[in-house]
């Protein structure tokens, strides 16, 4: 996974103002007592739920223009064949930017039915053509390493992953790194924590359990019951 320098001031506002929209939205859930159990195996005070955005019009469209501002200043859409949406939570906004770029949209199944290699993503492929995958978020990665390789195993490219937010939070670059897979997200939940202390959008004592996990989201993870190390077999 390609890092990026540390964002500038107009990164940061723009980081911020999605923040806003998605506490705004409902999507952030905190609890104090039992935590949430993420697919990957990682425990966490909070959560993060981008589909609960297919209701707000307004924030989706906000949110693609964004998207798609942040992939052209990094130069990932020259050159794209087509946009991939991972099921379920990634099809919708893989739509919405596709129809934006007037370019084709595919989708990538979870699973692949039985059907045999590259029977995963749906859609009309052209062999080695680069395509974006999107997602609507990253936490542990597992799941997007499934996807890449149905992706590669359909005999197209993918390097580039959109989603509107990482987690940030666990140690993800040993299963991305070996796909050559650069993330691109809109926030995080550091600029959630930023945007809760100063809107006031959380209660103080979830802002708090906020700023206990990040600042360590593995010790945290395994105090709690989830998994401390990467574990690529999940």
């Amino acid at each position: 996974m390609t890092p990026f320098p540390d964002q500038t001031a107009a990164a940061k506002a723009a980081s911020k103002e999605v923040a806003l929209a998605l506490l705004g939205a409902g999507c952030v859930q905190v609890r104090s007592d039992e935590p949430f159990r993420l697919p990957s195996g990682w425990a966490s005070p909070v959560y993060m739920d981008c589909r609960r955005l297919t209701s707000f019009p307004a924030i989706r469209r906000q949110l693609v223009q964004q998207g798609l501002a942040l992939l052209r200043e990094r130069q990932v859409l020259d050159g794209l064949a087509a946009v991939v949406g991972a099921e379920a939570s990634g099809i919708a906004l893989a739509a919405w930017l596709a129809d934006a770029l007037t370019l084709p949209m595919h989708y990538v199944r979870k699973q692949t039915r039985g059907l045999g290699p590259g029977s995963q993503v749906v859609g009309v492929l052209n062999p080695g053509a680069p395509v974006l995958l999107v997602d609507d978020l990253m936490a542990g990665g597992h799941s997007k390493l499934n996807f890449c390789r149905a992706l590669k195993a359909a005999g197209v490219e993918v390097s580039h992953l959109f989603v509107i937010f990482d987690y940030a939070t666990f140690p993800t670059a040993s299963l991305l790194e070996p796909l050559g897979l650069t993330v691109h997200s809109l926030a995080t939940w550091q600029h959630i924590l930023e945007a809760a202390r100063e809107s006031a959008a959380l209660p103080a004592h979830e802002i708090a359990e906020l700023e206990t996990f990040l600042h360590d989201p593995v010790r945290w993870s395994h105090a709690h019951g989830g998994i401390s190390s990467v574990n690529p077999l999940l």
